[in-house]
Parts: C-alpha cells; structure tokens; sequence
C-alpha cells in the first residue's frame, strides 16, 4: 500500500505542476514545477516520506523500461535521422560541451564564495 500512496503523492505532484504551468503560463515543463514542487516540501519537513521512498525506488529498478518509448521513436524516425545526422550529431556534441563548460565554471565559482573565510577569522 505504501508504494501505491508515494506513486499517487507523485503524480498528485505532477499534476499541481501542469496545472500551475497552465493557468500563469510559465515556460516550464509541469513535471519539472511538479518534482521542484515536491523537493521543496521535503525539504520544508527534512524527509522524505516512507511511501515516497518505496515508490521512487521501485521506479528506479525499473528505469530501462521507460527508455522503451524512446527506442520505439528512434526507430520510427530513423530515417529522418539518418538523412539528418550532422545536425543532430553537432548539436549533441556542442549541447554537451557547452553544458560541462558551464557546470565547471559555475562549481568553480560557487566553490570560490563557499572557501572564503568568514569576516573576522583570521588566517592562523
């Protein structure tokens, strides 16, 4: 029962997310305000409930299955791909470069404001 719970608390999450997604118009995809939604409520209580827990878990062992769909559309659309391979391949590679680029300057300099000692301390 407990796993039954934490998958509707999820999808209860997801559907608050599409529907405030929908009514202000924001640019972002409803799961995604729906699972901010959710961390934000965890994090307010400091736990995760137990049902979310099982839930999330169980959902994870079972993670390949949800690649299925993806699998079906590439090969649907495979020869689309193929005529467009440059394109996607560059975009793939750029998205990617660009992206680690970003994280690494970011970590460095979150990192940066985090290591500075705090005002008062001195350096002993």
């Amino acid at each position: 029962m407990h796993f039954l719970n934490g998958v509707t608390l999820l999808l209860v999450y997801q559907l608050a997310g599409e529907i405030i997604v929908r009514l202000l118009g924001v640019p972002i995809p409803g799961p995604v305000l729906g699972m901010v939604m959710l961390f934000v409520t965890m994090m307010v209580r400091g736990r995760a409930p137990e049902s979310v827990e099982q839930a999330s878990t169980a959902l994870l062992s079972h993670l390949s299955l949800l690649f299925v769909p993806a699998g079906v559309g590439m090969m649907t659309h495979f020869g689309r791909i193929a005529d467009e391979w440059l394109p996607i391949t560059l975009a793939l590679l750029l998205s990617t470069v660009i992206t680690m680029v970003a994280t690494a300057l970011i970590m460095q300099q979150t990192s940066r404001w985090f290591a500075r000692p705090a005002r008062g301390q001195s350096d002993e």
